[in-house]
Formats: C-alpha cells, sequence, structure tokens
C-alpha cells in the first residue's frame, strides 16, 4: 500500500477551518466576540508559532460547545462548511489528491483540527479517510477534553501508527503540509512537500531539501 497524507487547514484549505470555525459562533452569536475573539486569535498565534496548548485549546473552543445538543451543533457545521470552508479550498487542492488517486494511493487527511468539523471537509474532498483529534462526548455533549491522542505534532505520528495496525504496511509514504508543527511526521515520511509554507517550515524545508509547492 502506498500512502498520501495531507495536512487541511492552510494547506488543503487556503484558510485555517478551526479558526474561522470560532469566527462563525462569533458572527452567529453563538459565542461572545468580546472575549471569545482574543482568546481565539492568542491560540492560532501560539499555533503558527508552534507553541499550542492542545488540551488548552480543545477545553477553549470545544468545551464551549457543550452547552447544545448535538443536533444543533450540526446544522451549524454543516451551514459553516458550505458557506466558509467550500469557498476556502486550496485551487490546487482537488488536482493533488486526484494525482495520487488515479495511481492508487490510499489517501489520509491528518488535523490537528477537532475530527467534528473536519470530517465532512474530509466528504466534501473526496477522502474517506480522517485522523483528526477527537473531542470527548458524554452523554451527547461534548466536555472540552480530548478523547484519545491528540493529532498533533508527534502525536499525528502515534494517532496515524495505531491507524496503521489494522493495515498493510505503507511501501511508501507521501506528506503535505503547511505548518512547523508538522516537522515530526514530515521528517517521517518517504516524500515530504512544503506546501505553501510559514515561514519555519520554509527555512527547514531548505534544510532538509524538501520541495515547496504551492496550490494556491
Amino acid at each position: 500500500m502506498e500512502l498520501a497524507l495531507f495536512d487541511l487547514d492552510n494547506t488543503l484549505l487556503a484558510g485555517d477551518s478551526d479558526y474561522s470555525w470560532g469566527r462563525f459562533l462569533v458572527d452567529k452569536g453563538v459565542v461572545d466576540g468580546a472575549t471569545y475573539d482574543a482568546q481565539n486569535q492568542q491560540f492560532y498565534e501560539d499555533y503558527k508559532a508552534g507553541e499550542l496548548d492542545i488540551r488548552a485549546f480543545a477545553r477553549f473552543s470545544l468545551g464551549r460547545l457543550g452547552q447544545f445538543e448535538m443536533a444543533q451543533l450540526e446544522a451549524w457545521r454543516a451551514e459553516f462548511v458550505s458557506a466558509v470552508v467550500e469557498p476556502m479550498i486550496a485551487p490546487g487542492a482537488r488536482a493533488l489528491l486526484d494525482q495520487h488517486r488515479q495511481v492508487g494511493r490510499e489517501l489520509v487527511i491528518i488535523t490537528a483540527t477537532n475530527s467534528f468539523i473536519t470530517r465532512p471537509i474530509a466528504d466534501v474532498l473526496g477522502v474517506e479517510h480522517l485522523l483528526g483529534t477527537d473531542g470527548e462526548i458524554v452523554a451527547g455533549r461534548f466536555t472540552g477534553e480530548i478523547d484519545g491522542i491528540p493529532c498533533f505534532q508527534g502525536g499525528k505520528i502515534e494517532k496515524l501508527q495505531v491507524w496503521l495496525q489494522q493495515r498493510p504496511a505503507p511501501s511508501e509514504t507521501w506528506f503535505y503540509s503547511d505548518s512547523i508543527n508538522d516537522a515530526p511526521l514530515l521528517e517521517w515520511a518517504d516524500h515530504a512537500f512544503a506546501v505553501d509554507p510559514c515561514p519555519k517550515l520554509s527555512a527547514l524545508a531548505k534544510r532538509q531539501g524538501w520541495p515547496e509547492i504551492s496550490l494556491r
């Protein structure tokens, strides 16, 4: 099995779905923008710097959702994916996915963003396999805690290895990402690509000899 792995935010998407979901909730009046915006922005800056505390971010982002029934969250999510995410798909994303699909590679989107938001995005992109950060759900509501391994930094490799236990070992692997947070998985992959990379990843890619490409 040949395996093609893709980060989602700022890689296949020309933007960040997690950050945008927060903005969407503010715009709908679901959360208080006066307090939410500044914290959301700080977490996003921490992420870009490679310094995010993902468990603290989960408590911030998913914990607030626990007051709502899942049916209501799913309705908001459908609106969000249609109105915000679909226009955010990078122009070259579908062609890159098709390039790997046409030669028979198994496609996986692997993202730090919670799987509640990203599962329908993977569906829109036609990618069956998604590895994301799973939010804990108790009695049908998010608790704000993470269920299992956070799919972030080195945790992406851990989560991928658990997923691979039920499948044939890959003979060759590709991975595409924009973020310095994905340095561990980029180093793990046989073929690493920096996609519209942040400055830290661009510098690392030059040192490692990884190709730098744009999907925008």
